[in-house]
Parts: C-alpha cells; sequence; structure tokens
C-alpha cells in the first residue's frame, strides 16, 4: 500500500507560501582574515578577544610566553576563568606531541603565524572550480557522491 509522497503535498509546489525558490536565502558565516595578525594586546579585554579570535582560528599561532620561550601550535580549548591566571589555552604544538596548558596570564605576544587551512573553501568556492572544470572539458566529474566501501 502506498500513500501520498510529501513532495506532493500542496504546501510544495510551485507558487505555494512554501514554494523554496521564493523563500530568502540566509547569507553564509564570513571568516575574518587573521593570518598574519600580531594583535596589541594592551589591555585584559583585547588579550581575551585576540586569543577567542586564535581558537576560532584554523591555523597556528605562535605565542610568545612572558620567559621568552616560543610556542608555535593550534589552540584547540580553551577554559576562561575570572581572572588571566584562572583562564587558560591548550594548544597542539607544531613540533611535538605532548598537548600544551598555557595560563593567559603566561603570555606576552600573539601572532597568527599560520596559514588559515579552511580559507577558500566555502560552498561557493568549491561549484565555482567545479564548474570551470568542467566547462574546461575535464572527464570524470560528477555532483553524485562517491561511493563508499
Amino acid at each position: 500500500m502506498t500513500g501520498p509522497r510529501h513532495a506532493d503535498r500542496p504546501s510544495h509546489t510551485e507558487g505555494s507560501p512554501l514554494d523554496p525558490d521564493a523563500l530568502e536565502v540566509a547569507p553564509g558565516t564570513v571568516h575574518e582574515t587573521v593570518q598574519g595578525w600580531i594583535p596589541q594586546l594592551a589591555t585584559e579585554e583585547e588579550l581575551r578577544i585576540a586569543l577567542e579570535k586564535a581558537f576560532d582560528y584554523r591555523g597556528d599561532v605562535t605565542l610568545t610566553l612572558k620567559d621568552g620561550s616560543k610556542v608555535e601550535g593550534y589552540i584547540f580549548d580553551r577554559i576562561t576563568g575570572s581572572s588571566l591566571s584562572t583562564s587558560y589555552i591548550r594548544v597542539l604544538p607544531k613540533d611535538s606531541s605532548p598537548r600544551l596548558k598555557i595560563a593567559y596570564a603566561d603570555r606576552a605576544a600573539l601572532a597568527f603565524t599560520g596559514r588559515d587551512t579552511a580559507a577558500g573553501k566555502s560552498w561557493e568556492a568549491w561549484v565555482r572550480k567545479y564548474w570551470e572544470r568542467k566547462s574546461s572539458g575535464e572527464g570524470g566529474l560528477s555532483l553524485e557522491p562517491e561511493f563508499l566501501e
């Protein structure tokens, strides 16, 4: 026994209030470009904002600590406390495997030194590249997903 299809409902046909072609499309997320940025960290608020951006960044950062040492790596977690000494970032260092936990109060400088690994990888960029390759005659292109074994 077969019932009506969901797509055949009157609310899903052309001209209806739910016509997908007539609905507004929400804009995508715009990521701020911070690659290469070295923020001035004069106040506690500026430091917290910069470290929050570093957490959202999809590349490596270089932290200069108050003892003069430098750590380059990916910030994968942060713990925000009521003060700089009770707030921490957790870093995957670029050159070693142990993860580091660094207090906000222990850092002297921050630089966004690594390449943003997700830059230019939006859906729109993928579609544009697909159509460029398709129009150039490149074969084997498909919008269908690949079969996973």
